[in-house]
């Protein structure tokens, strides 16, 4: 392969990844966090930045909470364990309250939308897989008048926090079944290489992911933490800042397209 064939290959990777909305928003996600990080919470260029990255992310995720739904309705693979079924649904669940509420807010601070009516026909759809009622919830919302976005907000937030601890158990118990598998395969093949064993290094590569995904989701429970304000005198918004432009790299490194293999001469 010629310097300008190889040139065209890896630029046709860059525009196969920058054409994914996904791509875009953690991209937009990680200056939002750099700035976040640089401003420590202080009034300044660095703070603007932040506050308008955060605005212009709200548009990447249009209607993402379908993915999440249509992600709570489906079917889980045969064999999983009950608990992590639960908890993956659960996870589902709370991400998708958080994309919509998140956009419920953006469209009620711009005046495009009033929220009432959005907010109760998604809190009813969700209450039929959640435990928990969420009618109570809407009722108390609906009281609301200056306070309602900033009151929504704070709640998407607390649900993009249960989803990442929910995400974080999913990924321990993942983890701990693929040990489980690669002890039992590692026996079959004591008397061989594991390394070239195909299966082997296909659950090798599934656990570095989980490994990875793991790191992000309890990372992003110290970001919740931090923009939630729990803690603000442990967690500032220099940590919060630090913490999301980390988990931010992690999820613009998971979107990365697989290499195209060049083909033999």
């Amino acid at each position: 392969m010629s310097t300008l064939d190889a040139t065209r290959a890896e630029l046709a990777l860059v525009v196969l990844y920058l054409n994914k909305a996904e791509a875009r928003d953690k991209i937009c996600r990680a200056i939002q966090y750099g700035s976040k990080f640089l401003s420590d919470g202080q009034p300044g260029t660095a703070q603007n930045v932040d506050k308008s990255t955060s605005l212009a992310r709200k548009v990447f995720r249009l209607f993402k909470f379908v993915n999440d739904l249509h992600a709570l309705i489906s079917p889980v693979p045969q064999g999983t364990p009950l608990p992590l079924v639960l908890l993956g649904k659960s996870k589902n669940a709370l991400l998708s309250t958080f994309l919509f509420l998140d956009q419920v807010v953006w469209l009620g601070r711009s005046g495009i939308y009033k929220v009432k009516t959005v907010l109760y026909v998604h809190f009813r759809f969700v209450s039929f897989f959640l435990p928990f009622p969420k009618r109570s919830t809407t009722m108390v919302l609906l009281q609301q008048n200056k306070e309602r976005a900033e009151l929504l907000g704070r709640i998407s937030l607390f649900c993009w926090m249960g989803s990442s601890v929910c995400s974080t158990l999913v990924e321990l118990g993942e983890l701990g079944r693929l040990s489980t598998s690669m002890k039992k395969l590692e026996k079959e093949l004591k008397d061989s290489d594991k390394h070239k064993n195909e299966q082997y290094q296909a659950k090798l590569k599934k656990s570095n992911e989980r490994s990875l995904a793991l790191v992000k989701s309890a990372m992003d429970i110290v970001v919740a933490v931090g923009l939630l304000q729990l803690a603000p005198k442990k967690v500032t918004p220099r940590v919060t800042g630090a913490f999301g432009f980390v988990t931010s790299l992690i999820s613009c490194y998971q979107l990365l397209p697989a290499p195209v293999k060049a083909k033999a001469p």
